[in-house]
C-alpha cells in the first residue's frame, strides 16, 4: 500500500506539469482520429478519460498514456460507416472483453520474444510516422511554418532559461497569444470539429442482442483487441526500457481490457497505449500514476468547463510539440550503428521501420520484424559441426551445435558417408543439444541404420535436456 501511495503522490509537481502537457498533446490526435472514425470528437474525449483513469488505478506501467488512438479508430471506421455508432460502442465492449480474456491467458508474456532490433525499429518507425503526420499542419499560408519554427525553437531553447515550467506549455501559450493578438487566420482545435460539453452517461449500446449482431461486430472487435494489445504492450515495454523498471504485461492487458469495456458503456471508442504521448509524459517528468490520470481528467474538464478557451488553441502550436517529440523519439545512435551491428539485426530493424512507415501500422512492422528475426535465428541455430577422430582413434567423433529439424539431415548425411566401413563409432554430444522430436528421430535413424550395417553406435556426454528428451521420445532408450 505504501508503494502504491508513492506511485500516486511521490512526484506531484512533475506529474501535474506532465499531465497538462500530455492533455494538450492529446487534443489534436484524439479529435483528428475521431474525424477519421466518423464519430463526434467527444466520443474520443470520453474514451480518453475512462481509459486513462483505469490505467492509472489498475495498470502496471507507471507513466504510460492510454487513450483513444488512431490505430483502433481506423479499424472501427468501416463498422461506423456501415452500421452506425451504436455498433461501435458494442464492438468496443467486446474488444475489451477479449483483451480481458487474453490477459487472463497471460498473453503479455509473449513480449519477451520481441527482439531488441525490432523494438528499436518500432521506436524509429514511430518517430518518423509522428513527424510525417504533423507536416500537414505546417502547410497553407506562409505564417504556419514560421509559427511552427518559433514553437520548436521555444521548446529547445526555453529549458536554458528555466526547467521549472515545461517548455511545451510556454510554446503553446506564446503561439496562441500571437495568433489571437494579431488575429491570424490559422486552423484551431475548434475548426477540427465542434466538441460537446456534456458529461458522459452510462448506457447499454442500442443494438439487437442477437447472433447476427455478434457476427457483425466480432471480426472488428477481435482486430481492435489484437492491434490495441500489441501497441499497448509495446508501449509498456518502451516505458520499461526508459525508466529501467519492469511492468507486469499481463496486468497491463487486463487494465486495457477493462478500460475499453467501461469506455464502451459510457459512449466512448476503444483505445490503447499511445507511444507519442507516453514519450511526452516521461520526457517532462510524468513518472507516476497521477500524470496518467490527469492527462485524461484534464481533457474532460477542459471540454466541459473551458471549452471556449480550448477550441482557440492553434493546431500548429500542438504540432510543433509533436515534431520535437518525434525527433527525440528516434534512436539516432541505432542509425550510426547500422554498419557495425550484425547484418541480420540491421536488416530486421530497417524492415520494421519500412513497414511501420509504409503501412502506418505499428503492429504490422513489429510482427514482420519478429518473424524475420525468427528466421535468421533458425538459420543460425542450424549450425552443426562434426569433428572426426584422429588417426589413432578414428572411430571417435564430436558434434557441436544444435540438432533440430533444420540440421537433422546434415547430421545424418555426414555419418552416412564417414562411418560406412567402421565397426564401432563413439559420438561425443556434450556440446550438442537436442531440441525437438526430429532431432531424436535423426539419432534413432542413425542407430537403426548402423545396426543393419553391423556398426555399434555409442553416444556420450549428453546434457540433461538432451538426455531427458531422448528418453521420452526415442525408440532406442535401451541403447
Amino acid at each position: 500500500m505504501q508503494q502504491y501511495k508513492q506511485e500516486w503522490f511521490g512526484n506531484i509537481k512533475g506529474d501535474i506539469l506532465a499531465g497538462i502537457v500530455v492533455c494538450l498533446a492529446l487534443f489534436p490526435e484524439v479529435i483528428g482520429f475521431m474525424i477519421v472514425a466518423g464519430v463526434p470528437p467527444v466520443v474520443g474525449v470520453y474514451a480518453t478519460f475512462f481509459i486513462t483513469a483505469i490505467a492509472a488505478f489498475f495498470g502496471s506501467s507507471k507513466g504510460m498514456i492510454s487513450a483513444a488512438a488512431g490505430s483502433v479508430a481506423l479499424v472501427l471506421a468501416h463498422l461506423v460507416a456501415t452500421h452506425g455508432i451504436q455498433y461501435l460502442f458494442a464492438a468496443t465492449i467486446l474488444a475489451g472483453v477479449q483483451q480481458l480474456v487474453l490477459g487472463f491467458l497471460k498473453i503479455g508474456s509473449l513480449m519477451r520474444y520481441i527482439p531488441k532490433p525490432v523494438m528499436t525499429g518500432f521506436v524509429n518507425g514511430l518517430g518518423l510516422m509522428m513527424f510525417t503526420s504533423q507536416l500537414a499542419h505546417f502547410q497553407g499560408n506562409l505564417i504556419l511554418p514560421l509559427l511552427g519554427l518559433l514553437g520548436i525553437a521555444i521548446i529547445f531553447l526555453f529549458p536554458k532559461v528555466t526547467k521549472k515550467i515545461p517548455a511545451p506549455i510556454v510554446s503553446i501559450l506564446v503561439i496562441t497569444a500571437i495568433v489571437l493578438g494579431f488575429g491570424l487566420d490559422v486552423k484551431t482545435l475548434g475548426d477540427m470539429g465542434s466538441i460537446s460539453t456534456a458529461l458522459p452517461r452510462f448506457g447499454i449500446p442500442a443494438v439487437p442482442l442477437t447472433l447476427e449482431t455478434l457476427r457483425i461486430i466480432f471480426p472488428t472487435a477481435l482486430s481492435v483487441a489484437i492491434v490495441g494489445l500489441v501497441e499497448s504492450l509495446l508501449t509498456a515495454q518502451l516505458v520499461d526500457d526508459i525508466t529501467e523498471d519492469k511492468s507486469d504485461k499481463n496486468q497491463e492487458s487486463l487494465s486495457q481490457g477493462l478500460g475499453n469495456v467501461v469506455s464502451g458503456f459510457f459512449g466512448g471508442i476503444a483505445g490503447c497505449g499511445m507511444i507519442g504521448q507516453t514519450i511526452i509524459n516521461l520526457t517532462y517528468g510524468g513518472i507516476g500514476r497521477l500524470a496518467t490520470f490527469l492527462s485524461g481528467f484534464l481533457m474532460l474538464v477542459s471540454v466541459v468547463l473551458l471549452n471556449g478557451a480550448v477550441v482557440q488553441i492553434p493546431v500548429v502550436a500542438l504540432a510543433a510539440v509533436m515534431v520535437v517529440v518525434s525527433y527525440e523519439t528516434i534512436n539516432w545512435d541505432s542509425i550510426k550503428r547500422l554498419r557495425t551491428n550484425p547484418k541480420n539485426e540491421s536488416f530486421a530493424m530497417i524492415l520494421t521501420v519500412a513497414i511501420v512507415v509504409g503501412t502506418h501500422n505499428l503492429a504490422y512492422g513489429v510482427i514482420a520484424g519478429t518473424l524475420v528475426s525468427a528466421v535468421f535465428a533458425a538459420f543460425k541455430m542450424a549450425h552443426l559441426q562434426v569433428e572426426a577422430g584422429t588417426a589413432d582413434d578414428d572411430h571417435h567423433y564430436k558434434v557441436d551445435g544444435h540438432l533440430y529439424f533444420a540440421s537433422a539431415e546434415k547430421f545424418l548425411d555426414f555419418f552416412a558417408e564417414e562411418i560406412a566401413h567402421e565397426e564401432e563409432v563413439v559420438i561425443d554430444i556434450s556440446t550438442m543439444t537436442l531440441w525437438d522430436s526430429t532431432a531424436v528421430e535423426a539419432i534413432d535413424k542413425l542407430i537403426t541404420r548402423n545396426k543393419k550395417r553391423g556398426v555399434k553406435t555409442t553416444f556420450t556426454g549428453a546434457n540433461p535436456q538432451s538426455s531427458a528428451l531422448f528418453k521420452r521420445v526415442s525408440i532406442h532408450t535401451e541403447e
